[in-house]
């Protein structure tokens, strides 16, 4: 799955959607938003993950179910619509 970064107002759904997934599944604990922080001190906000990956890559991660090291994650696992909002949002998020 390779979503490209948008902004236009057709896509603006699809944006809307990813943000209120991740705020859904991970806004306990990470930084979901534009300049927001994160709760969990560890937790990346996910605005810097533009800087560390390419996050077109995190589509298989997403889709399997992410897993870390850290104790405190649960796993995750999106469907291919989730993930495509869920990517679209990040790309679109202004890298911190």
């Amino acid at each position: 799955i390779s979503v490209p970064a948008t902004s236009s107002a057709q896509d603006a759904g699809l944006l809307e959607r990813g943000k209120a997934i991740l705020d859904l599944n991970c806004l306990r604990c990470h930084a979901t938003g534009a300049a927001d922080k994160s709760t969990l001190p560890k937790a990346p906000p996910f605005r810097d993950l533009n800087r560390r990956y390419d996050v077109g890559l995190l589509a298989e991660s997403l889709a399997e179910g992410i897993v870390t090291g850290h104790p405190d994650m649960p796993v995750f696992v999106f469907v291919p619509d989730e993930i495509d909002a869920i990517i679209a949002y990040i790309k679109n998020l202004p890298k911190s």
